[in-house]
């Protein structure tokens, strides 16, 4: 996913048409050239098709530009986050707008050449043309989509004060990450010498690997108890309707948050309240390795 016009175009397509397709709220992401960090709100209970979906359409588009024929995706599952509280919303898209800026790839989030949510922290909507280089001129696929970014459910500031406190975090953080730079001789790739970069091109150092791989980050203590209860609450649940399920139980009732068997008939709860209490999610981050 080395960063180029066609590369973010085909990009924010397939992630707008995915989140309109199955009614993700996007608060934020950033597309690295290996990987790609995103923060969404998930009200409907669809992110995991939401994620096959844009990964599918854009490896099948990116397989077709550059004419491969292999995996584009790493084997491994993507990595869902759910993020408690308002405050771990904040932090984690921090962390992921400054992503090219940790890595010393460039100077600041807006040099960065690929594609990020950057710009629409002010409001601002995006709209992204089908590519052509893929999709089909009179094909089902949508002739053009809008990206826009919300704010997480339950909190207190209008939308344009939290993209402000986020816009100026990032950009306090920048400075920081200048300063350590200049003071430990580190020095910066640059956006020229990434756009440069071939886009078959793989990492010299190896990946990390058996490291943890969270579904739940908060920071709060007691809510962070609270949600590690809850997601153990829900295993419990699941396993004992699954058991259930297997000895021909067609009606047993499985917890909210049940995806795979939901899929294929088994019945699920409408609501947390109808199995057990969970403490309200902020949103979730998700990301997947090229």
């Amino acid at each position: 996913m080395r960063p180029d016009d066609q590369t973010n175009q085909a990009f924010l397509y397939c992630l707008g048409e995915a989140a309109e397709r199955f009614g993700i709220e996007l608060l934020g992401w950033l597309a690295m050239s290996n990987h790609y960090h995103a923060v969404v709100h998930d009200p409907q209970g669809k992110l995991p098709e939401f994620a096959c979906h844009f990964h599918q359409m854009l490896a099948k588009a990116l397989n077709a530009r550059f004419s491969r024929w292999e995996n584009f995706w790493s084997c491994e599952p993507p990595t869902y986050t759910l993020l408690v509280e308002p405050a771990d919303v904040f932090a984690k898209l921090i962390y992921v707008l400054l992503n090219p800026v940790t890595a010393h790839l460039t100077d600041s989030v807006l040099d960065w050449p690929g594609a990020s949510s950057w710009s629409l922290h002010e409001g601002r909507e995006l709209v992204v043309s089908r590519p052509k280089f893929f999709f089909r001129e009179d094909g089902p696929m949508p002739k053009t989509v809008t990206l826009r970014t919300t704010v997480p459910p339950h909190v207190s500031a209008t939308a344009r004060d939290w993209h402000r406190r986020l816009r100026a975090a990032v950009e306090d953080a920048e400075l920081e990450l200048r300063n350590h730079r200049l003071t430990n001789g580190i020095s910066l790739l640059g956006r020229n010498a990434v756009r440069r970069t071939s886009a078959f091109d793989a990492p010299t150092t190896p990946a990390p690997r058996r490291n943890l791989r969270p579904f739940i980050a908060c920071k709060n203590m007691w809510s962070r108890l609270a949600a590690l209860d809850a997601l153990d609450r829900f295993r419990i649940a699941y396993r004992h309707a699954r058991e259930a399920f297997v000895r021909g139980a067609r009606d047993v009732l499985f917890p909210p948050g049940t995806f795979a068997l939901r899929r294929f008939g088994a019945l699920c709860a409408a609501r947390v309240d109808d199995v057990f209490h969970t403490p309200p999610g902020g949103a979730l981050r998700a990301n997947a390795a090229y």
